[in-house]
């Protein structure tokens, strides 16, 4: 541990030699008090929410990354290029012990670096939430500065999948379908039942049981919220469509009834139910009727979801900041393991064409579901296909579901949202970011940096 932490020393001094520690910190922290000065919000609790913790940890996440990418790829190339290691390396340390040091060098780094900014972003958030209007306060209070979590009704996908296999068996038995024309006509009656289990008719109501299970006995006593988002196929003059909630047992005095309200499409909304409306099973009805001569859709996969406080903000703050972490500590051993067998430029570059290809991970889940990676026909909408698809998409959905093993967290949408961000969850992020993807990048760094030939590095590329 002796030998490790004096490797860590060495990339801390490294750090301040070059000023990148007190840089960075200036960065950070101009970036923490600028933007939301540069940036003016609506006034409302939401908005100054969106703007001081959205893009202030955004720049802080992209800041931090980029550098640590640099510095991880800078430190040990560097080192190797200016015969520096070879020095270290004839003595008595081993080489996974000089790799080990300086990526805890970094992570230490980092960690120093994302506490100042973390907790300066913190301590402006409470200062400016002062400012504002009494009302957006206490909204800002209970939607957003505290950890919710959220529990929607069944996605029915079972359902839908029997319904779907049902009508195409009544569908073949009336009428013969080519072979060519059976996924096809499978893939409109599913969407035919799909629809149909999310549309509500107008002058008719639909229900949802939303199940909030054992976490029903810390939930007494406080107030829910529900977040609803629907789509309408028409448009009205207002730009509106008025409905009217129930919330509770239709059977028992633990019934809210909303007044009409008049609520636009395409967007969520949020509102507060009265406590004390779950029955004893942990169950949650929720009735909608639409008074409307349009139909409404409400998307199974967020149409319908009852928010309730798990926590506090300070300590869901402290977990979205971990994932963040995670993230540097994965960037930080990806440019160590480019930098172990690559110059400090093209360790460089191999490391942010890694970081681009995890950015864009959109462009790979397209390829994915449309099956090819020619890209779709415009005039006809098919797929263009090509013979290399079977290879390129396969692929492809390797990369994906594993830059999903990272990208799989939201901490920052989570933390403006006034969502929570569990401990299992944290749990995960170490385990996926760190232990499995930062693992295999630290033993493939550390194997190829113990075979490299130090002495004939710098006649090598």
């Amino acid at each position: 541990m002796q030998r490790l932490f004096a490797i860590t020393l060495l990339t801390w001094k490294a750090a301040f030699r070059f000023r990148l520690f007190w840089v960075l910190t200036g960065l950070l922290l101009a970036s923490v008090v600028g933007l939301p000065l540069l940036i003016k919000d609506d006034g409302t609790a939401r908005g100054f929410a969106q703007i001081l913790l959205t893009y202030t940890l955004s720049v802080i996440t992209a800041l931090l990354g980029l550098c640590t990418l640099w510095l991880a790829c800078g430190t040990l190339a560097r080192d190797i290029e200016e015969c520096q290691m070879q020095v270290v390396a004839v003595k008595p340390v081993a080489r996974w012990q000089i790799w080990l040091g300086k990526w805890l060098g970094l992570v230490s780094l980092n960690a120093a670096l994302l506490g100042i900014a973390g907790g300066s972003v913190y301590a402006l958030l409470l200062w400016r939430a002062t400012h504002l209007p009494p009302d957006q306060q206490t909204i800002l209070r209970n939607e957003v500065l505290v950890a919710r979590g959220s529990a929607r009704p069944d996605n029915r996908a079972s359902d839908i999948a029997a319904e779907t296999q049902q009508r195409l068996q009544a569908r073949l038995a009336e009428s013969r379908v080519s072979g060519a024309d059976l996924a096809e006509v499978q893939r409109q009656i599913f969407e035919q039942v799909k629809a149909e289990a999310q549309i509500v008719p107008p002058g008719f109501l639909r229900v949802w049981r939303v199940d909030l299970g054992f976490q029903r006995h810390f939930i007494k006593g406080k107030p829910l919220h529900l977040r609803v988002k629907f789509n309408a196929a028409a448009v009205t003059p207002s730009g509106t469509f008025t409905g009217i909630w129930e919330v509770g047992d239709q059977e028992s005095p633990r019934l809210w009834r909303s007044e009409p309200m008049s609520l636009a499409p395409d967007t969520f909304h949020e509102f507060q139910v009265p406590a004390d409306l779950v029955d004893e099973d942990g169950g949650l009805m929720i009735v909608f009727l639409n008074v409307n001569d349009t139909a409404l859709l409400f998307p199974l996969e967020d149409g319908i979801e009852v928010l309730y406080r798990e926590g506090g903000f300070a300590l869901n703050f402290a977990r979205g900041l971990g994932i963040v972490f995670c993230w540097m500590v994965l960037l930080a051993a990806i440019g160590l393991a480019a930098a172990s067998f690559l110059s400090f430029p093209v360790a460089a570059f191999f490391s942010l064409a890694l970081l681009t290809i995890a950015l864009s991970s959109g462009t790979l889940a397209s390829v994915v579901a449309e099956g090819t990676w020619m890209g779709v026909d415009h005039e006809t909408g098919a797929p263009s296909g090509s013979f290399l698809d079977p290879v390129f998409v396969q692929v492809f959905r390797g990369l994906l579901w594993i830059i999903n093993l990272a990208r799989d967290f939201s901490p920052i949408d989570a933390l403006s949202s006034g969502r929570s961000i569990s401990w299992s969850e944290l749990t995960r992020a170490v385990l996926q970011i760190v232990g499995l993807l930062g693992g295999l990048f630290a033993a493939f760094g550390i194997a190829v940096f113990h075979r490299r030939e130090l002495a004939t590095a710098q006649g090598t590329q």
